[in-house]
């Protein structure tokens, strides 16, 4: 049984050797003026690793990447490559592009694996910083504070760190041994990790205070499934697509039984919506056993915000897609799921139907504004955030970023906010202990936050 997950979630997309590797490397033009970072959302300085690589320069190559991120091993893997770097290579336009998620992805794990590069760590001596929620924006926040020289501890609800790099991303796609080497990565930065510790229950903001942290940064993502308003919704066989992600991931670490996660051999499965978040559901069912899976999209296939690779190797796999249709009623046969209505074109048909796997999107949880005073949100429950310091709240010393306040949700679009939320932290720390040290020798006393 194990050996079969195993082969079931084995990763799809394989790496690199490391004479394909110094052979793509070498195809890099290393243009004056290179398209690939202009389209990299935090500015990797692409040409210029790729040229260490091209030499066999492994440390260095992985020093300039490890300047603008900490979860190299992830962007290579899931950063959408043919819209950003590689979509703007100027050897795409010929169709031969450089694969620079791939190149990526290898000097991360020749590092990992070698254990090559350790940081030039600075003194932990700028402040204390608590990050709530361990996702790729709390883990690039935590990274990107702890090099730049401050304390930084990490409270996490889950059992592990990782958020949606953990549990929201099937094996197949990130595998979790990746993950939690780039965690270990964080940790030996001096980032401290509080798992099981939920904020808004366990503690709450204020206290976090109280313990002396300088600063706050709130990366909780959107953890509250959107519902779709369709009779049948409730349902039992009803179940979101991050709900099924999370619990087939559990399954494969051996915490749950096969029987606890919703989707069964031989099933009949219907995913509603065309993101990655579908795909991922959709792709997992078939690995799970599924008879047949069909993604139902309101919109046509130029419209999805899934990968066209990703719909590509869903396709490849079984999965088949109905545009410009919806679910329009769920039926039942004394209470289990048995039949979808499905709308398409002003008409409608019935087909037999096990599960529904609902992949619309989510908001963020009330848990921590909620348990706080000063934290303002808008109409959907996003925290409102200012440029100066970029990412604080309209609470004093509590910065926001990525999904929850409504901002990208790709893995690199939240390192992106996460990079200039951890500026405005820093500019923000910095100037608070300036005005102590100030007002320390006039012999005034600071305002209470």
């Amino acid at each position: 049984m194990e050996q079969q997950k195993k082969e079931l979630f084995q990763e799809v997309n394989e790496g690199y050797t490391m004479a394909e590797a110094m052979a793509e490397a070498k195809r890099c033009l290393h243009c004056k003026v290179p398209q690939c970072r202009k389209g990299c959302p935090i500015n990797q300085d692409i040409p210029d690793w790729i040229h260490e690589l091209s030499m066999g320069n492994m440390g260095n190559a992985m020093k300039i990447i490890n300047n603008k991120s900490n979860l190299p091993a992830v962007c290579g893997r899931v950063c959408p490559h043919e819209k950003q770097c590689e979509g703007h290579c100027v050897l795409a336009k010929k169709g031969h592009g450089i694969h620079v998620g791939k190149l990526e992805r290898f000097i991360a794990d020749f590092d990992g694996e070698m254990g090559l590069i350790r940081d030039n760590l600075q003194p932990k001596t700028r402040g204390r910083i608590a990050v709530i929620g361990s996702g790729p924006a709390g883990l690039s926040i935590a990274g990107d504070l702890a090099r730049k020289g401050f304390n930084v501890e990490i409270f996490e609800m889950e059992p592990e760190a990782g958020g949606v790099l953990m549990f929201g991303i099937p094996e197949y796609r990130l595998p979790k041994e990746i993950v939690h080497r780039e965690i270990k990565k964080i940790e030996e930065l001096g980032v401290i990790f509080h798992c099981n510790t939920t904020i808004g229950t366990s503690l709450n903001i204020d206290q976090l205070f109280e313990r002396g942290f300088d600063a706050i940064f709130i990366g909780t993502g959107t953890v509250k499934p959107k519902k779709l308003d369709i009779p049948g919704r409730n349902l039992k066989g009803v179940r979101q697509a991050i709900y099924f992600l999370r619990k087939v991931s559990l399954y494969n670490e051996g915490s749950i039984n096969r029987e606890d996660v919703p989707v069964h051999e031989g099933d009949r499965v219907f995913v509603i919506g065309c993101g990655n978040t579908a795909m991922d559901g959709a792709r997992t069912a078939i690995r799970m056993g599924a008879k047949s899976v069909e993604v139902i999209y309101h919109r046509t296939i130029d419209k999805m915000s899934a990968l066209r690779s990703e719909y590509d190797e869903a396709v490849e796999e079984g999965v088949k897609f109905c545009w410009e249709s919806s679910i329009v009623e769920i039926h039942d046969d004394n209470g289990t799921l048995n039949e979808v209505v499905i709308e398409h074109d002003g008409k409608r048909r019935t087909e037999k139907a096990d599960k529904v796997i609902m992949a619309v999107g989510s908001v963020p949880a009330s848990r921590i504004v909620s348990t706080t005073k000063g934290i303002d949100v808008d109409e959907r429950g996003y925290i409102l955030t200012r440029d100066v310091p970029y990412g604080m709240t309209t609470r004093k010393g509590v910065f926001a970023g990525g999904d929850v306040v409504n901002r990208p949700s790709t893995v690199v679009l939240a390192m992106q906010d996460a990079k200039l939320v951890a500026d405005g932290i820093a500019q923000y720390v910095d100037a608070i202990k300036l005005l102590e040290a100030i007002n320390s020798n006039n012999g005034i006393k600071t305002p209470e936050r």
